[in-house]
């Protein structure tokens, strides 16, 4: 990787233009998409799991469940980009150093502190991402979600039934089953209903189901080939019909949209209500900008504790470093909950932005002391003897 000769001045000719920054930009952005890729595979799939389930109870619908998990990871994806881009740096500063890549930079004249650039860049990238998530794409997809949900939930009762599968009806008092479900054509076979109302249990089978649609925006349930058992509960007189075609009618039940949650609230919204909704809207704008804030802090953090000198204590600086991100993403959400649930409405100079400060604070002294050729505390290793 590098151009090393016995020269410095050479060397830094070698390596100022081309090597370094871009070596450094690649390797970060190539590691951190690899990361990010096996962290988001492994949450889809423990995410798809919980939405088939629910589409299994006839909860949501099965044909949304890839949207429902497109709209799960835009939510979190500001929280997870910024952890990506920590780990993404560490590595590949872990690596070098394993390689001895960081001994020849120091070497060649080029300390801690050359890789500012390429990583004000690689900032650069992040705030936009995170930016975008955070501002705009987490919101709506919380938004949009909840949208689905509710759509769903006052939709056909019937149209989450899952072939093989008992569902319980949205009010509780009737359950449905089929045995084949034909997607295209909206056609059930082998049905099996039933159904309580005013003391009496009703049963029908039919051979066949399908959905029809009145003009008034009334649905029923058309059953064809089938008998119905009605009676009540306890007594031995039961009534038996047989019919060609029987209709059911499906209670419409509408139920009101909920409130759409604070994460979903669109900037204005929250900028409007900042000074008339408690703590609430107040600490969510500053949740937002916090998600941003803590890019920069997480990469003198990185950059500080990535390079270790000695090849044998790699991993205590290691789990210094994902402690120190834990304490600070924990502290961060603690003074948030804090300002929603606090009366006074605590301020955000006080709670969150006074914790900012510690942990920025913390990673210049770090960041100065590589930069210096000093020893960062007694878990670390031993600065490199240039």
């Amino acid at each position: 990787m590098w151009c090393f000769v016995p020269d410095p001045v050479k060397a830094g000719v070698c390596i100022r233009p081309m090597i370094l920054p871009r070596a450094f930009i690649r390797e970060v952005l190539l590691t951190s998409s690899a990361v990010t890729l096996v962290i988001l595979t492994i949450f889809l799939v423990v995410r798809a799991l919980g939405f088939l389930r629910q589409a299994a109870e006839g909860m949501i619908p099965i044909d949304s469940i890839f949207l429902l998990l497109l709209l799960k990871v835009m939510t979190y994806m500001d929280v997870i980009l910024p952890l990506m881009l920590f780990l993404a740096v560490l590595m590949v500063l872990e690596r070098w150093n394993r390689d001895n890549e960081t001994l020849i930079m120091l070497t060649a004249g080029f300390g801690p502190g050359y890789l500012l650039k390429p990583a004000s860049f690689l900032l650069l990238i992040g705030v936009l991402l995170v930016g975008g998530f955070s501002f705009y794409f987490s919101p709506l997809s919380v938004r949009v979600g909840g949208a689905i949900e509710h759509d769903f939930r006052n939709n056909n009762e019937v149209s989450g039934i899952v072939a093989g599968v008992f569902t319980e009806t949205r009010n509780g008092q009737g359950v449905y089953f089929v045995q084949r479900v034909d997607r295209e054509t909206s056609l059930y076979e082998h049905v099996f209903a039933y159904g309580s109302d005013a003391g009496q249990d009703g049963v029908i089978i039919a051979a066949r189901a399908r959905q029809e649609f009145a003009e008034n925006g009334d649905r029923f349930l058309v059953l064809e080939d089938g008998v119905r058992y009605e009676g009540t509960p306890g007594e031995e007189t039961y009534r038996v019909v047989e019919f060609d075609s029987y209709i059911l009618r499906l209670q419409l039940g509408l139920i009101p949209e909920p409130p759409i949650p604070l994460r979903g609230w669109v900037n204005r919204e929250l900028w409007a209500k900042y000074g008339s909704y408690g703590g609430l809207a107040r600490s969510e704008f500053h949740w937002r900008i916090s998600k941003v804030v803590v890019l920069p802090v997480l990469i003198l953090f990185a950059l500080s504790l990535g390079q270790m000198g000695s090849r044998g204590k790699r991993l205590p600086a290691l789990f210094s470093a994902l402690a120190i991100y834990f304490c600070y993403t924990n502290f961060t959400g603690l003074a948030v909950a804090a300002m929603r649930k606090s009366e006074l409405a605590l301020s955000p100079v006080l709670g969150l932005w006074t914790i900012h400060g510690v942990f920025a604070l913390v990673a210049i002294y770090l960041f100065w002391c590589r930069a210096n050729n000093r020893p960062l505390l007694a878990i670390t290793s031993r600065p490199v003897e240039t």
